[in-house]
């Protein structure tokens, strides 16, 4: 029966988010319990795609990829794959209708951690707009339920929001990525020499981000609200954790945001959210 096929999928998208991402499955645990299958689906997917260009190293990356965008494509419009993160993806995609330039835009991203790319702005607006704004699009999709109206003015937040969520991700990989990968995203900005005041401007960028994507929190369907904020809390507690840590620190280990603290962050947040303080 397709039936328990859907549900080992289910079940395999659900497994790949926890495994990858604790900080991300703690969240989705605060939706409403209608949202959990789609965004652990949108999870799978996006996370099995970065794992290709991020880890299978020693393998032909670029064929592979390759072929997980086939799969991707051919999932989508035959409303099955043998594959189960893909086929728990297209229900997402196929229920949610979420558009495939969203998709598109997504594996072209993923397609530019396989070249050399000097990063100019136009390039690094693009790499942003694919890897982490249209990511938090889909799941915008999910969370609107077809309202098309919700969607449109809530948009310009997401987006904001998953660019900072990126760009503070490229500041605590920044040594894996240039020293292990080989690669630098931040424009006009030399490793090498990685200062205070090229900390301090990428930061201010990120503020700026943050707040706009804080104004679109408050605005989100109830049932989508204090998951997105639990996500929201914890990257900004770790952009606070890397403003306080100088710049030769932040070349030399990741900054990291114990468990501990995670969990005074969900007390702390859940009060807000009970008492409408977000």
């Amino acid at each position: 029966m397709k039936d328990l096929f859907d549900m080992i999928s289910r079940k395999s998208s659900k497994l790949a988010t926890i495994t990858y991402s604790t900080s991300f499955s703690l969240g989705i645990r605060f939706f409403s319990k209608k949202f959990h299958d789609p965004i652990y689906a949108i999870y799978g997917f996006v996370r099995f795609a970065d794992e290709i260009v991020d880890s299978f190293h020693g393998f032909d990356k670029a064929k592979l990829l390759e072929r997980f965008k086939t799969d991707t494509y051919l999932a989508i419009g035959e409303g099955i794959s043998l594959n189960p993160i893909l086929n728990n993806f297209q229900w997402a995609v196929n229920t949610y209708k979420i558009e495939n330039e969203l998709i598109e835009r997504f594996l072209h991203s993923m397609e530019m951690d396989l070249q050399d790319i000097d990063y100019d702005q136009p390039a690094f607006e693009e790499y942003i707009l694919g890897s982490a704004e249209v990511v938090g699009l889909m799941c915008l999709r999910v969370f609107c339920e077809g309202d098309e109206e919700k969607y449109r003015q809530l948009k310009p937040s997401a987006m904001r929001l998953g660019s900072a969520f990126q760009k503070i991700n490229f500041l605590r990989d920044l040594k894996a990525d240039y020293k292990d990968l080989g690669r630098s995203y931040f424009p006009g900005v030399d490793l090498k020499r990685f200062t205070e005041d090229t900390k301090k401007r990428i930061e201010d960028d990120i503020a700026l981000d943050f707040a706009s994507g804080l104004e679109g929190i408050r605005k989100l369907p109830k049932g989508a609200r204090f998951g997105v904020y639990m996500a929201y809390v914890y990257f900004y507690k770790l952009f606070l954790k890397i403003k306080s840590t100088n710049s030769a620190q932040i070349m030399k280990e990741r900054i990291r945001i114990p468990n501990s603290t995670k969990y005074k962050l969900l007390f702390t947040s859940y009060l807000k959210h009970q008492f409408n303080l977000l």
